[in-house]
């Protein structure tokens, strides 16, 4: 049994959808990142880098348990786990990762830094606003051009964790001031992606328990000192 420890967030969500989409028997335990959960001991002792997600596998690939943090690795993980999204050969391997570390190195920070100056800093600051709803606007360009090339999904014309990986984060593209008719290729993409049904049911994953960012204690927990601490 794999016990995950999430939040529905994009880096949630791509666990979610690949353990939905990999048909393997899970545990969610919600770790609620605005109360600071990710702080806790227990967190902290399989994730000691205090993101979420992480998981722990009761059955590990030498039949212990075995646990697993990063997003990235955890995706990596599970294809290895179960044989799927993840092609055999060294050259679709290769497209593959390369387009999971556009992702862990490229989109998921670049779109999160325009979330952040765009919705949650606690002053507006316009060369912020403007740097990262540009790079987010290049990514997107990116993304749209590959998909014009592949004429079907991110690493060629199979369905692939690196679509899974970089999918959630395109789903707060109005956050991210894109205009979707700027990136028609990308657009069908995102659609076909969102049409699949462990991606619905993999966004849904304690999708009713999170709540926008309100109070002054949240917002310190998520983006003021409490981050910062050494633990």
């Amino acid at each position: 049994m794999i016990d995950l420890y999430s939040w529905p967030t994009p880096n949630g969500h791509k666990v979610h959808i690949m353990l939905e989409e990999c048909a393997l028997p899970y545990r969610v335990h919600p770790i609620n990142i605005g109360k600071g959960d990710q702080f806790t001991p227990d967190f902290l002792a399989i994730s000691p880098n205090n993101k979420i997600p992480a998981l722990v596998d009761s059955e590990g690939p030498d039949g212990q348990p075995m646990s697993v943090f990063e997003s990235g690795a955890i995706l990596l993980y599970l294809a290895e786990k179960t044989g799927r999204f993840m092609p055999a050969d060294t050259r679709g391997r290769y497209e593959v990762l390369q387009w999971l570390m556009f992702q862990m190195g490229g989109v998921g920070p670049m779109l999160g830094q325009a979330h952040h100056f765009r919705i949650y800093a606690p002053e507006k600051i316009d060369y912020g606003i403007a740097r990262y709803t540009n790079e987010a606007k290049r990514l997107y360009g990116v993304m749209d051009k590959r998909i014009q090339h592949t004429g079907a999904y991110i690493a060629g014309a199979d369905y692939t964790l690196a679509d899974i990986a970089i999918f959630p984060w395109l789903r707060s593209w109005e956050n991210q001031g894109i205009d979707w008719a700027d990136y028609p290729a990308l657009k069908a993409w995102f659609d076909r992606i969102g049409e699949r049904p462990a991606v619905q049911r993999g966004v849904q994953v304690l999708a009713e328990l999170r709540q926008p960012v309100r109070t002054d204690a949240e917002k310190e927990v998520l983006f003021g000192q409490t981050q910062y601490q050494r633990r």
